[in-house]
């Protein structure tokens, strides 16, 4: 039988060998995994040994994109980068819009498998099928933007670059892939992975879209889909007209708006000077669209006369208020810098506040830090080490890696608000519990985005759950998890979700791939790889006591605004999580749940 949103082949590049061949996609995986960073995770827990160095030739590095990428389902842009990251030691998956994925599909293939690691830098040139390995000498050293230009020059203009710059190069723990100059695979360090491996650069060409496996169906759906998506104030208008950083007001009067790594959270008189609404009244041009995108929530602004895009929301507040910095200049020019040189900026802005609190306490002395002090609501720091740590320049070196690394070398590390060493995100988790859950458990280190539970919390999304609720919050998060990987390994983006619910990415996955999932079967496939995920970690020495937030959000209060008072609720909320998720009470999965998911092959 044939399947829509699937090529059926994928490639498989040995950079150490300098060899390509083309293989056929597992389809029964395909289907138990849904596609994309599920089928991408199955074939990299089969190949990789938990324990590997993530930045030795035995690392294996995949970008897959779903099978709905590149379809014109609603935001069908997204690609997955599965890999071992150097910042947490965790199995990952990095997340990436654009136009890359869509042309990735468009080539002909499901996904790309790198393994080795080539004796020069060069790069990946994908197109009608085939694929070839370029020398990419005379790249090395470029940033991202410049590698762009050169390589469509070389190759195209119809092209689609996805690539690292100097932060890859230099194995800075949170580098990123970053294509079309401003999507990018931003979080855990993929872009070191990238880099350690010789690889540059990866073009796709355009080629043919997937073939539909209910088309009829499809065209039905997709106009139903396209009607609530207009229809929802959130995604034809919020988010057009001001992004994500929508957020920033509407986060800070929910008094969860964090600042100054976390120590002055609760209500921030002067977010708004770094809002949506002021960006859209000072910096911004235009909004921009990724591929097949109807809400177009990208910013494109202006700044000394040179045209950027960005911030968005994470990026204002990590390199913004949480550093103290309320100047939107500063805020734009950092996230520029963060693009062209390829790295991820909420581990960056949290990098330069804990900095900031440790200097503060005088544990890093002035001999290290250099003429510019990391203070909060020190522009020009922010300026400065958003690139030096690219290079690994003076105190930039430290910086580059992360804040868990940096608080340790300086003796505190409760100066780092990281899980699994990865940085949170924009949202403080003792006004809303789920979000603090979900940063807890994620697989991959302290995430908002695997289970985006603010939808739930403040923004009502159903199903609706009150921000300070312990019953039943930890089935919201699994849920909210498990449906993540339906949109993440579908390949669409997340922001539909606000308009659309599980029934309407089911049957624009199932119309589109005629897998003809009924609810139940598609959930357990996102359960069975979140599973997977956790198996891997344990394997690789990731220790369910570090499913924990900081102390800081566990002993200290809340000192001001609508949740005053409040910690978190960490042991009661992480042992209902457990027996949610069909775990024992130490964190491991039971010989059950393993059965009942068919991961029993990959035991402990």
């Amino acid at each position: 039988m044939s399947y829509g949103g699937y090529t059926g082949k994928f490639l498989r590049v040995n950079l150490s060998k300098g060899s390509i061949s083309i293989e056929d996609t597992n389809m029964k995986w395909a289907r138990d995994y849904i596609g994309g960073q599920g089928i991408a995770t199955r074939y990299f827990v089969d190949e990789v040994d938990p324990k590997v160095d993530p930045l030795s030739p035995d690392n294996v590095m995949i970008m897959a994109p779903g099978p709905l990428t590149g379809t014109s389902s609603p935001t069908a842009a997204r690609y997955m980068v599965v890999t071992k990251s150097p910042l947490t030691g965790t199995i990952t998956r990095s997340n990436s819009g654009g136009f890359f994925g869509a042309k990735l599909k468009h080539s002909g293939f499901d996904m790309i498998i790198f393994t080795g690691k080539s004796d020069h830098p060069v790069y990946l040139y994908v197109h009608d099928g085939k694929a070839e390995l370029r020398d990419a000498t005379h790249l090395w050293g470029k940033d991202v933007f410049e590698t762009d230009d050169a390589l469509k020059a070389e190759t195209g203009v119809n092209v689609s670059v996805a690539c690292i710059g100097p932060a890859g190069e230099n194995l800075v723990k949170f580098a990123s892939i970053v294509n079309d100059k401003h999507r990018a695979a931003g979080r855990n360090g993929v872009g070191a992975v990238m880099a350690s491996k010789n690889l540059k650069a990866v073009v796709a060409a355009t080629g043919k879209m997937p073939q539909i496996g209910h088309a009829g169906k499809y065209r039905d759906t997709l106009s139903a889909m396209l009607k609530k998506i207009k229809a929802n104030p959130v995604t034809s208008q919020g988010l057009p007209a001001y992004g994500t950083e929508v957020l920033v007001n509407i986060i800070n009067q929910s008094g969860i708006f964090g600042t100054k790594n976390y120590m002055d959270s609760g209500n921030d008189p002067l977010a708004d000077m770094v809002s949506g609404e002021t960006l859209a009244d000072t910096y911004l041009i235009r909004n921009t669209p990724c591929f097949a995108c109807p809400i177009a929530c990208g910013r494109v602004s202006r700044y000394n006369e040179r045209e950027t895009e960005g911030p968005e929301y994470e990026s204002t507040w990590a390199l913004g208020p949480n550093s103290g910095v309320h100047d939107l200049y500063t805020v734009i020019a950092a996230n520029d810098n963060a693009d062209r040189l390829g790295y991820d900026t909420i581990t960056a802005g949290n990098t330069f506040s804990a900095a900031m609190e440790l200097y503060g306490e005088k544990k890093i002395p002035d001999s290290v830090v250099g003429p510019t002090k990391p203070v909060f609501g020190n522009s020009s720091f922010v300026l400065e080490a958003s690139a030096k740590l690219a290079y690994r320049k003076d105190f930039g070196n430290d910086l580059a890696e992360g804040s868990l690394r940096l608080a340790r070398k300086y003796g505190d590390e409760n100066a780092s608000m990281s899980v699994k060493g990865q940085e949170i995100a924009a949202y403080d988790p003792r006004g809303a519990y789920g979000i603090g859950l979900e940063y807890a458990t994620s697989n991959i280190g302290g995430s908002h985005m695997r289970a985006y539970t603010i939808s739930n919390e403040i923004l009502g999304v159903e199903p609706v759950s009150k921000p300070t609720e312990k019953e039943g919050k930890a089935a919201l998060v699994k849920y909210v998890q498990d449906f993540t990987e339906v949109m993440d390994s579908s390949g669409l983006c997340q922001f539909p979700s606000f308009a659309l619910n599980l029934d309407d990415y089911l049957a624009l996955v199932n119309d589109v791939t005629a897998f003809d999932y009924t609810k139940d079967e598609i959930m357990l496939a996102a359960e069975r790889t979140w599973n997977l995920e956790r198996l891997f970690n344990l394997k690789a020495g990731i220790k369910p006591e570090q499913d924990r937030l900081p102390e800081r959000f566990l002993k200290q209060a809340l000192e001001k605004g609508p949740n005053k008072g409040n910690t978190f609720p960490m042991d009661y909320l992480l042992k209902d999580y457990y027996k949610v998720r069909g775990w024992d009470e130490k964190g491991i999965p039971t010989k059950e749940t393993i059965n009942r998911l068919g991961l029993d092959y990959y035991s402990l």
